[in-house]
């Protein structure tokens, strides 16, 4: 069996031998990476004022205690606010607040407010994940025809020191983020009066581009990111109903597929449309199936405008929102999350604008997303109407699942202005954290299994 390992270290130590055509990051540039940029192409050092610290290299182990299987304690439980931003006091922090959370501030006056803690560079991974990101700088490229895709990337992002905005959205799209893990997930939306129903569904996900080897599961899979599948156990309403989805990298001539199990019918039914804008399952029409992780999918309908960094304060390091000991009736307040159990950090993001194309079909007209420099992850995003209203605002409460490691959320949240309510998604506190696995088996994601997996 050919280890895929073997291939992205070959390709990292032969750097300066790749022919410039294949890339526009030069050999001067790409040698920054592990240097005075970090492995995945942030800034290792620290900003001027001192209230960014350097990266140096993340958490690299768990919290003395810590056995695989339990819920994560915060590895900086002595760590208390610096400072609370509220309605009143936001004039005073507006350099590092984007127009979307001084809106919500705004919106909640009374009840929203930003616990600033301070900025824990918490975000790592496996030694062979930061192999293939610096191998990719030098040979990867964006696909910019049809649907859009990317060739000759493997297991992580493609361009830790991006040109162009869409290189930027699909080094979220394909981030790191394990090879199989197994979780529960419990979403809801909640009312304007704050009521709600949990929806809990146990879920496997496999992520065939993030193996490091090359085996059944990835030869099956060349073309797909993530498969997932899910049965739901509560409520007793839905109990019984699945799902399975197979989302592929370039969608041009092979789009995502996804199936759904009835307990009614008894029957596996193949959904024809679950993309873009379509409303996402759960969601009571607050999000769009693209909105998941704050965006997934192609990206060929928006013009991506790239507009550099900047610090705000981002949700960071959510172990209180991630604890074993809170519940929702703890998080789900009305209008949003309990801003208690919140907190947020000052880090750099990466600043990306997608614009709705002439002649193409989105109920967003404008999306602003801003991407944590040390993982990736879009943190933040704010969509806008059709007649550029600002609209919506996700966030992605993330922290280190240090046991692997990697920085993933831990908790979704959807907020819609107009609507005056908001949406949730990764709310598990009862029950185990994701578990992560290596390998994978094709035969796990396809449609005859998921009546099986359901019963």
């Amino acid at each position: 069996m050919r280890a895929r390992i073997r291939i992205v270290v070959l390709a990292a130590t032969l750097l300066a031998l790749v022919a410039p055509a294949r890339t526009e990051v030069s050999e001067e540039e790409a040698a920054k990476l592990g240097t005075t940029l970090t492995p995945i192409g942030a800034e290792r050092a620290g900003n001027a004022a001192g209230t960014i610290p350097p990266w140096t290299g993340g958490i690299t182990r768990p919290p003395a205690g810590f056995l695989p299987g339990q819920r994560h304690p915060d590895p900086f439980p002595e760590d208390r606010p610096l400072f609370t931003i509220t309605a009143e006091n936001a004039h005073e922090y507006e350099a590092h607040l984007s127009a979307g959370q001084l809106s919500m501030l705004g919106a909640y006056p009374d009840t929203w407010k930003l616990h600033v803690y301070p900025t824990r560079r918490s975000a790592s991974y496996p030694e062979w994940v930061y192999d293939a990101v610096i191998a990719n700088a030098a040979r990867a490229k964006a696909v910019l025809e049809g649907k859009g895709g990317v060739e000759n990337a493997l297991i992580s992002s493609p361009f830790p020191i991006p040109t162009s905005g869409v290189e930027v959205i699909w080094n979220h799209n394909l981030r790191w983020r394990g090879v199989r893990v197994s979780r529960t997930e419990g979403e809801t939306a909640v009312t304007r009066s704050g009521r709600y129903t949990l929806i809990q569904s146990i879920q496997e996900l496999g992520f065939p581009y993030a193996s490091k080897e090359e085996t059944s599961f990835t030869r099956r899979y060349p073309n797909v990111l993530i498969a997932i599948k899910e049965k739901i156990f509560a409520p007793a309403l839905l109990s019984g109903n699945g799902a399975m989805v197979i989302e592929t990298i370039d969608q041009t001539s092979d789009p995502r597929k996804a199936w759904s199990y009835s307990q009614s019918l008894r029957r596996v039914l193949r959904n024809p449309y679950v993309a873009y804008d379509f409303p996402a399952d759960g969601s009571d029409s607050l999000r769009t199936v693209d909105d998941g992780e704050m965006f997934v999918g192609p990206p060929d309908r928006f013009e991506w405008k790239l507009h550099g960094k900047q610090e705000i304060y981002i949700a960071y390091n959510a172990y209180r929102l991630h604890d074993g000991g809170v519940g929702p009736k703890d998080i789900l307040q009305r209008r949003h999350i309990n801003p208690d159990l919140a907190r947020y950090e000052l880090h750099r993001v990466w600043k990306l604008e997608a614009t709705l194309k002439d002649g193409a079909d989105h109920i967003y007209s404008r999306r602003i997303f801003y991407l944590d420099e040390d993982s990736w992850q879009i943190a933040l995003a704010e969509s806008y109407d059709r007649d550029g209203r600002l609209w919506r605002i996700n966030e992605a409460h993330a922290l280190n699942h240090y046991e692997v490691p990697v920085h993933w959320s831990t908790l979704l949240v959807y907020h819609d202005l107009i609507a005056r309510r908001y949406a949730i998604t990764g709310l598990d506190n009862a029950r185990k954290p994701p578990q992560f696995k290596e390998g994978g088996d094709p035969r796990e994601f396809n449609p005859n299994a998921l009546q099986y997996y359901v019963r």
